[in-house]
């Protein structure tokens, strides 16, 4: 006997057996299988939101740590920030004042760059705010760091030159004088040797022997070297240092240099003598700055320690007879 489904027909007072329809047969598929395809795609979507695979617990921790990276790149940018700026303030405060330098000045260091937005490409993704601080930063940086750079190499230049200079301004006394006895007459007014009346008295004289050797006081250019004089100065020499620094040695009895000789300070370049308007054999020597006559006893710093600067500035001071 062939097993089946049947139903009571009431009309009929029977049990008919129930035909299996195709709309039938899909209905009873839906009921049976539907909950449990339901439930799968449910379970398959909670495991896809909720639940990581390896790859992509990997992948995460991997995003975390370049993202915690990248924090703390640019965390150490804005140290390395916080250097250049300190640096920025010396450079402007102490190396260029030193050397009577405008400073560059923060709004120079500090300029952003205009245009266009330059970090345009890097927006749109998870760590664009990250990313896009941390160009900022290395931009911002890379231009501190060539200005100041630049900074460097002019103050690199500055004591190159200042070397020169210091090198070229006069600074010793132009005769051997250790025990300071050759000085006889400072600058200022003193009475003239000839007229015995007081006049100005241009630098200072130095008394020695004749053929007592004279040096350059600094390192310059023969821009003078005369044999006579008609001032009084008798055989001279003028010497251009550079900087509008220039020096006079005059009443010389020999010049060993000539018009353009290039000359170093403690060279000798004559000798003491008794010529021109003089009344003793000595060295009567001058400095000059942007031509104007100033007292030569402000440039012995290479020679005299401090009380042997104060014991020449006394004599120095003294208003006694000049030599010329």
């Amino acid at each position: 006997m062939s097993k089946g489904k049947y139903y009571y027909d009431k009309k009929s007072l029977s049990y008919k057996k129930i035909k299996m329809t195709k709309l039938r047969f899909i209905k009873l598929f839906l009921s049976y299988f539907f909950p449990i395809i339901l439930l799968s795609s449910g379970l398959c979507l909670t495991i896809f939101y909720f639940y990581e695979t390896p790859r992509e617990r990997e992948s995460k921790i991997n995003n975390q740590f370049l993202l915690n990276e990248l924090e703390d790149l640019t965390k150490r940018m804005e140290q390395l920030d916080v250097v250049l700026n300190e640096l920025g303030e010396r450079d402007d405060n102490i190396y260029r004042a030193f050397f009577g330098e405008e400073p560059v000045g923060k709004s120079i260091r500090n300029a952003g760059f205009g245009g266009a937005n330059r970090y345009k490409k890097y927006e749109g993704y998870e760590a664009s705010d990250l990313v896009i601080k941390a160009k900022e930063k290395i931009d911002k940086l890379s231009k501190k760091i060539y200005i100041q750079s630049v900074s460097y190499d002019e103050l690199t230049n500055l004591v190159k030159n200042k070397s020169e200079m210091f090198a070229s301004i006069p600074a010793i006394q132009p005769v051997s004088n250790v025990d300071l006895k050759r000085k006889t007459s400072g600058f200022g007014h003193r009475i003239d040797p000839i007229y015995k009346t007081k006049k100005m008295h241009y630098g200072l004289d130095f008394a020695a022997p004749i053929g007592t050797p004279v040096y350059a006081t600094g390192n310059g250019t023969i821009k003078k070297a005369k044999k006579f004089n008609s001032g009084g100065y008798g055989k001279y020499i003028i010497i251009d240092h550079g900087y509008d620094y220039k020096t006079l040695y005059a009443h010389l009895d020999e010049l060993i240099v000539k018009k353009g000789s290039k000359v170093h300070r403690g060279d000798v370049i004559g000798y003491v003598g008794n010529t021109g308007k003089s009344t003793a054999p000595h060295l009567h020597y001058e400095v000059h700055y942007k031509d104007q006559k100033i007292d030569p006893i402000n440039f012995f710093f290479d020679d005299l320690n401090e009380e042997e600067y104060d014991l020449m500035l006394k004599l120095s001071s003294t208003e006694n007879q000049s030599f010329d």
